[in-house]
């Protein structure tokens, strides 16, 4: 089976480290939701993703990938 990953905290940082709170506020979530995507808890909507990445100035692949299970 295949986990959802993802490189946002790496990616915010490049990004003139974005903080997980001025992200939220941008794309109108809570910081404790961008914290919850970051740490694997919480798989965002497409529509989310596509914001996040809007916001970051990259693609959604850039950000979330599939990785197998060991």
């Amino acid at each position: 089976m295949e986990k959802m990953k993802n490189n946002l905290r790496r990616i915010r940082f490049e990004n003139d480290q974005v903080s997980q709170d001025a992200l939220a506020k941008i794309v109108d979530v809570s910081r404790q939701t961008i914290n919850a995507i970051e740490n694997g808890r919480f798989n965002p909507s497409v529509k989310l993703a596509l914001k996040i990445a809007s916001v970051l100035n990259c693609r959604v692949e850039d950000i979330f990938y599939l990785e197998e299970d060991a």
